[in-house]
């Protein structure tokens, strides 16, 4: 027996170290799988789930490698670990390099860099304070107690059943229409909660409000919601479109202003004087007596659907009805004297009847809002000059005292010209505000003292050529452009000597030749060279291109957006990266990537879905 329990405890031993000399045994743990350095532990996708599985609190931080406040948080960080790793219980500090480990930062919603989150039992909670080790230290220590609790959610949620008891008895609240599966919405979710638990303590509180528009099918429908997330204004059950931030602070500033009166009350002559004298924009002003308050009314609901783009006043006054020769239930609009010329009247009046209606006042506020020959500032862009087609005037713009003769001497020669084509909008821009955009338009070394171009419809651009400047040559640019007789100029990277790669490589002279080519579907990605998500997902892109690389009537192709001009305004790019498919049937109606993960096996499902039918696709 003892010969026999010699010989199976040897052979047992040679076989245990045979299977470790093969590695059959040695089965990673997960504490194997990350590292360490200076106490903070470094994840990444596939260590993640199992490090954070069985822990009560974590704290992360998602960095990118190239990112100066990372860098400059890397020290604070580590004090950081050590003195939570010191804690009883000692509570883990992470990094996470999310330009790597892109399925968990995606999980997480990250946009920007630093990002700090504290994981309470899976769950994680934003950390926006001070990036202090005695800040962060005691606001995860807090949330390491035993008793914390994640607060109640301070957003309102609103069904068919509350929904109109809600919003018709609030003076102001914000409502957000959303889908559970919209990436946007999750990433808006954390900051209007935030927005909401600030805003609900203020006096009287400012209520933010969500609608799960996938279930509340009707309320969607009755509220033209088309898209996600789409957020709305209620005033006692009106609605009205919001158009600000999506950001905590963005929110709540906004959303402050827009609690405060729509038109401000002018009580003397001298300031609706100092108005006109010194103003640089429209001013809208409505006239009253203290009896019409069913005209002020309409008034007020005109100026709540405008408050974002002009500044609207009221007034109670005579003396003031006097001095501009109006009468009570009048609204006026007029422009400062600076802007005022022969052409057109000082004041444009509107008379509040019974059958007015806001929608009237705001019609004829919109129309009268900017002087024949205005003056375009980055200020007020994007409020006043939309409309298309733009002529803008470029020289050196000052209405100060000493240069308000040259400034006026120039802008007269425009208002000569702007008086006969109505159907245009004119306006003067000071040159060295707008160097980057006379750069695009091939017009910074001009040498003339005034520049002129043309902003057409999709994103088109037109350059007179540089030359004397007066009334009869603007003229002629203006006929000759009415005649579609110019050439836009177009802002290009060189076209690639060798687009060979399973990526295209388009630029803005060939954005029409691939991508609108009637041949092909194209997915193309609209990237920043400085944007960190763009490189990450540069491998991914190849890969993708590398996939579809044989099959027919598919491309997929890449665009720096900062470098080239989108010769179609059907291609909008509000950030990086932007993703789009362009149907070979349907090029003017290109499909936006919004939901989904930015993976091969995502992209693939996406372009798959959207190919035209055709052998090529069945093939796939």
């Amino acid at each position: 027996m003892g010969l026999w329990r010699s010989l199976s405890l040897s052979l047992f031993i040679g076989l245990l170290l045979t299977d470790i000399v093969h590695g059959e045994e040695e089965i990673p743990t997960d504490e194997s799988e990350v590292e360490e350095e200076s106490d903070v532990i470094a994840l990444t996708d596939e260590s993640f789930d199992s490090f954070v599985a069985d822990k009560d609190t974590v704290l992360l931080e998602f960095y990118a490698p190239w990112c100066g406040h990372c860098k400059q948080f890397a020290p604070e960080y580590e004090k950081i670990a050590k003195t939570l790793k010191d804690n009883d219980p000692q509570i883990p500090v992470v990094k996470i390099d999310a330009t790597v480990a892109s399925k968990v930062a995606e999980k997480y919603d990250i946009s920007g860099y630093p990002t700090i989150k504290i994981l309470k039992k899976g769950q994680p909670v934003d950390y926006d304070g001070p990036r202090t080790e005695k800040a962060i230290v005691e606001k995860v220590t807090e949330i390491s107690h035993p008793d914390w609790t994640l607060p109640p959610e301070a957003t309102l949620v609103l069904t068919g059943e509350n929904f109109d008891e809600v919003v018709n008895n609030a003076d102001i609240i914000l409502v957000e229409f959303y889908a559970p599966w919209c990436g946007h919405c999750k990433k808006l979710a954390p900051e209007y909660e935030k927005a909401a638990q600030e805003l609900s303590m203020r006096t009287p509180p400012i209520p933010l409000a969500k609608v799960d528009a996938t279930t509340e099918a009707e309320l969607a429908t009755r509220y033209e919601v088309t898209g996600y997330p789409t957020l709305k204004i209620f005033r006692k059950g009106k609605a009205f479109d919001y158009n600000g931030p999506r950001e905590k602070y963005g929110i709540i500033d906004y959303m402050t202003e827009q609690a405060g009166p729509p038109s401000k009350q002018i009580q003397t002559v001298k300031q609706v004087q100092e108005h006109l004298k010194d103003g640089d924009d429209v001013v809208v002003l409505g006239i009253f007596n203290e009896d019409q308050k069913i005209e002020f009314g309409i008034y007020q609901d005109s100026a709540n659907a405008l408050r974002e783009d002009f500044k609207l006043y009221h007034t109670f006054n005579t003396d003031i009805a006097n001095f501009l020769k109006a009468s009570a239930g009048q609204i006026v609009v007029m422009h400062p004297d600076r802007f005022q010329s022969k052409y057109e009247p000082k004041m444009h009046s509107l008379k509040i009847k019974d059958t007015t209606t806001a929608e009237n006042i705001k019609d004829h506020i919109r129309k009268h809002g900017l002087p024949l020959v205005g003056h375009r500032t980055h200020a007020n862009e994007a409020k006043r000059y939309t409309k298309r087609p733009l002529f803008v005037v470029y020289y050196t713009v000052d209405f100060s005292f000493d240069h308000r003769t040259a400034t006026q001497y120039w802008r007269k020669k425009v208002l000569d010209v702007a008086k006969d084509f109505p159907e245009y909008t004119f306006a003067i821009a000071n040159e060295e505000d707008y160097v980057s955009e006379l750069k695009d338009l091939g017009l910074s070394d001009s040498g003339e003292e005034v520049n002129v171009a043309i902003l057409d419809t999709n994103g088109k651009k037109y350059a007179r050529d540089p030359d004397e400047f007066d009334s009869d040559s603007l003229r002629e640019f203006v006929m000759a452009f009415k005649k579609g007789k110019l050439t836009p100029v177009l802002k290009s990277q060189p076209i690639p000597k060798n687009n060979k790669g399973p990526v295209k490589i388009v630029v803005g002279k060939t954005f029409d030749e691939i991508v609108m080519d009637a041949k092909s579907d194209v997915l193309i990605e609209f990237y920043a060279p400085w944007c960190g998500h763009c490189k990450a997902l540069e491998p991914v892109f190849n890969d993708l291109g590398k996939k579809y690389r044989s099959v027919q009537n598919i491309v997929i192709a890449k665009m720096d957006a900062t470098a080239n001009d989108l010769p179609n305004d059907k291609y909008k790019v509000e950030g990086f990266p932007t993703i789009y498919f362009a149907p070979k049937n349907s090029k003017h109606n290109p499909i936006k990537f919004q939901s989904g993960s930015r993976d091969l096996e995502g992209l693939s499902t996406f372009i798959e879905e959207h190919a035209s039918k055709s052998k090529s696709k069945e093939e796939l």
